[in-house]
């Protein structure tokens, strides 16, 4: 790789690093409270090496705490977890002190640097990898500055050693990227198989969607002699004696398709002995629950992480569902398929959080309010729930959040058969939103906007965060065969599509599901789907009063128009730095949020009368800034947002998976020779580091059952440190 292509790779200099504040909110716990989230986050987020000081605080608790980033780091890249192991042994090592450590090697303090800023960023990100964007980072030190470090400890030497190399290897341009073996991209979801193909990955797909195996939890590995290992988390290594979620059989022989004359295995047991450390922490979650839903949600955690049940795992959602109002908020599991490029496996994530009752009184008038504001969105009740199953709806504040990145606001489960039928949950995290980092610049924002946009922008993206988990991902039916012979709607008068004007003629036929159906597709497809919804009702001036602006009535040059249109504004930029993540050599996006909103910029632009523009003087674009005219979002504005979410959601709602793709695909391509290579070249030059979070940490006295709080500055070198201090 040439120079110029290698410095989009290099990591942060400095990286955004930034505390997420909990003090306040977690005094307010009482003590058995503290103990739930306490052992909620030593068994969803922690990594090794513990300071001596907290070892008596530490007696007797469990090191299931980090063997869940662990499973998330395996999920990333072969280097990332012996990369952990090389940042916090070399911690251990100089007990923190860096200078000490630094005198040892004669590396430059650019160069310690340089390692600070790539071990924060590391650490921030679960791995090597960008949680957002799935692009490599690597350190913009020589290599040899990392091997001096790593000789000062045996330890540290024996994990930089397990690292093969990979921290700093940028030889082959298509492993920089995340993405399918056939095309030359990294993956640990088809582990040691170079050779198997989107077609074959597709096909075991199918045929787990046929059997009703659940894939959130595997990976695949295609072995020697034809035979393609389906790999279940789970702490048991052999099939459960009462059975699996589709029995005792784990060989089975393929008769006909792409997989004819070849064999699928079930192998239990991956992550084996990470899983079996959660599954015995989790019932100590389940001892300090506050109800008997949480107790029972703990104990369908522990059976599916045992067994591999996803069946098991599922009623663990139920429970969750059932769990209205509590103090402490959670949720662990394979979650978000995002990073698996055929988008059906889930990333290992969970958190533990509490409950910011002030703004969370905000969000359940957002939910008394949904069922008047879903049906003023542009489609006929044919095509929405029966009923909307008002859900919880809580502001949190993050005390430990294990996976890859954490996301502003959260909408789940992401089962379709448990929502359409039984509910969901919605939480906004507040403390994400508020974080800030210092002297942060606002690239392609005009200066006249600049004063609105910083002062409504959180404002904004609360009441957009609101609504795109409530009614953006809340809304809308499936229409289904549930069962042969059995419809969710009336088969022999099929609704009328809005979009064609003529009955409908495609549905989800029985075991078919959305993210199966539209595959790597439905991530962003669906997020773009819900942003749309959240612009569509923003304009609605009463949602805008729920959240403390203006009396409800329209008024553009209002306290309420101000957010509105940073609303509109926020998103028209998302939209174009979004262009980061789309790769102009493999042509394809590297992140589903960002694809989404690129789309919505386009939406934008193609209002037509002067609705949204992208202005500029040169051709070099350096003074590039979006133009956005504020009276007509909620005529021209609305209008487009309007068009383009009714197909959207249409072509979901009835599994019209040809026109869909099509239609969003022609959404979201990027034009090669201005957007691709002009904007985007602007767009690199001006990009700005993403923020990553530093969390506090839990200390249980097992003597007096008190659990401490502690925090850690927002540097590089709090970060390591934070982490190190999570070993049990």
């Amino acid at each position: 790789m040439d120079a110029q292509d290698l410095k989009h790779y290099l990591a942060d200099a400095p990286p955004s690093v930034v505390r997420l504040e909990i003090e306040k909110h977690f005094d307010a716990l009482n003590d058995k409270q503290k103990r739930y989230a306490h052992f909620i986050s030593r068994y969803v987020d922690s990594y090794p090496s513990m300071s001596p000081d907290s070892h008596q605080l530490l007696t007797g608790t469990s090191r299931a705490a980090f063997e869940g980033s662990r499973v998330v780091a395996r999920q990333i890249s072969p280097e990332s977890e012996p990369t952990f192991d090389f940042i916090l042994a070399l911690h251990k090592s100089c007990a923190g002190d860096w200078k000490a450590l630094q005198a040892k090697t004669g590396i430059s303090d650019d160069e310690l640097d340089h390692f600070f800023n790539y071990a924060a960023q590391f650490l921030g990100n679960n791995g090597n990898y960008k949680s957002f964007g799935d692009a490599k980072f690597i350190p913009r030190c020589k290599e040899s500055a990392f091997a001096a470090l790593a000789g000062t400890s045996p330890e540290a030497q024996k994990f930089y050693k397990a690292t093969s190399g990979s921290i700093f290897s940028a030889d082959q341009p298509s492993l920089m990227h995340l993405g399918y073996p056939e095309e030359g991209h990294l993956t640990t979801y088809y582990p040691n198989s170079p050779d198997i193909t989107q077609g074959e990955i597709e096909a075991v797909s199918a045929w787990m969607g046929e059997k009703g195996l659940l894939p959130e939890n595997t990976r695949l590995v295609k072995s020697k002699g034809d035979v393609f290992e389906i790999l279940i988390a789970s702490a048991k290594q052999t099939v459960p004696s009462a059975g699996g979620d589709i029995g005792t059989e784990t060989e089975f022989k393929v008769d006909d398709g792409v997989l004819a004359g070849k064999t699928i295995k079930l192998v239990y047991g991956d992550y084996a002995k990470e899983m079996a450390a959660i599954t015995a922490n989790v019932k100590k979650a389940a001892e300090n629950g506050d109800n008997e839903n949480q107790q029972k949600m703990y104990n369908a955690y522990a059976k599916s992480f045992e067994s591999g049940s996803l069946l098991d795992f599922k009623d663990s959602q139920r429970f969750w569902i059932r769990d209205k109002g509590p103090m402490v908020e959670s949720n662990i599991g394979f979650i978000e398929t995002y990073r698996d490029p055929a988008g059906i496996r889930g990333e290992w994530e969970g958190f533990a959080a509490v409950v910011n009752m002030e703004r969370t009184k905000a969000f359940g008038a957002l939910v008394d309010a949904a069922p008047s504001l879903i049906p003023l969105l542009p489609w006929e009740k044919d095509f929405e729930k029966d009923k909307f199953l008002s859900p919880d709806f809580t502001s949190l504040e993050v005390l430990t959040f294990a996976g890859s990145g954490i996301p502003a606001g959260i909408n789940i489960p992401n089962y379709d058969d448990i929502r359409q039928t039984e509910g969901f949950k919605n939480v906004s995290l507040g403390n994400v939103l508020s974080a800030k980092a210092p002297n942060e610049t606002i690239p392609f924002m005009a200066e006249k906007d600049l004063p609105i946009y910083q002062k409504y922008r959180d404002a904004a993206f609360e009441v957009q965060v609101g609504l795109h988990e409530l009614t953006g991902h809340g809304c809308g039916k499936l229409l289904q065969e549930t069962a042969p012979g059995e419809f969710n709607f009336d088969k022999e008068n099929p609704p009328i599509s809005l979009v064609t004007g003529k009955p409908v003629t495609t549905w989800y036929k029985p075991g078919q599901t959305w993210g199966g159906l539209f595959g790597s597709l439905a991530g962003a497809y669906e997020e773009c789907r819900a942003e749309l919804v959240a612009m569509y009702l923003s304009c609605e001036f009463s949602v805008l009063k729920i959240f403390g602006f203006g009396d409800g009535s329209f008024d553009l040059n209002s306290e309420a128009g101000d957010v509105l249109y940073a609303s509109y504004l926020s998103m028209a930029r998302a939209g174009l730095v979004s262009l980061e993540m789309w790769d102009p050599k493999s042509r394809k996006w590297g992140q589903p949020h960002s694809q989404a909103r690129f789309s919505i910029l386009q939406c934008f632009l193609q209002a037509g009368d002067d609705f949204c523009k992208l202005e500029y003087h040169g051709d070099d674009l350096k003074d590039a800034v979006i133009s956005l005219d504020r009276s007509k979002i909620p005529t021209v504005g609305r209008k487009a947002v309007g068009e383009y979410l009714q197909k959207l959601h249409i072509y979901k709602s009835t599994a019209d998976v040809e026109t869909g793709t099509k239609f969003f695909g022609d959404m979201t391509n990027v034009d090669p020779e201005f957007w691709g290579k002009k904007v985007r070249d602007e767009v690199l030059r001006n990009k700005q580091p993403r923020k990553v979070f530093v969390q506090a940490n839990t200390f249980l006295d097992e003597a007096t059952g008190k659990v401490e709080l502690k925090h850690y500055e927002a540097t590089p070198e709090g970060m390591i440190q934070s982490w190190a201090e999570r070993e049990v």
